[in-house]
């Protein structure tokens, strides 16, 4: 099952733009490593799955997972061959805006050459630039 809200207050939004760096969450809260942002982009509740599947698979579910972001943004589509006009198309899919420098993903209780290879495996999934990080303290 993909992420999705279970409800939202508007059925469909703007586009929007995707300005500026991250302005919260871009430090690490709750695990010892992190995913962090490179760039700005819109990404898809399917590719966060993919990102999550790899990793897990990659540990073997030992380890703690936080994903620190969520599809909240509905995109909408119209039908291939249908003419202008005739208001906004239907959701086809959910997405999350991710700004530069925002923490994606973080892990726990795994020993850090774990930690970068199922990161590494988890960036092949996402259509962003990442970089590794640790928690120095």
């Amino acid at each position: 099952m993909l992420l999705q809200p279970k409800k939202t207050k508007f059925k469909k939004l703007f586009k929007g733009r995707i300005r500026g760096k991250a302005k919260n969450g871009y430090e690490i809260a709750f695990g010892r490593f992190g995913l962090k942002a490179m760039g700005s982009e819109r990404i898809k509740a399917n590719q966060i799955e993919a990102s999550r599947k790899a990793i897990n698979g990659y540990l073997k579910r030992s380890g703690k997972l936080w994903i620190r972001m969520f599809p909240h943004i509905p995109i909408t589509k119209k039908p291939i061959e249908v003419r202008m006009g005739s208001g906004k198309g239907n959701v086809e899919f959910w997405v999350c805006k991710v700004k530069k420098g925002k923490i994606m993903f973080e892990l726990d209780n795994v020993n850090e050459k774990d930690a970068i290879e199922a990161f590494k495996r988890a960036s092949d999934k996402l259509p962003i630039k990442t970089k590794f990080i640790k928690n120095y303290e």
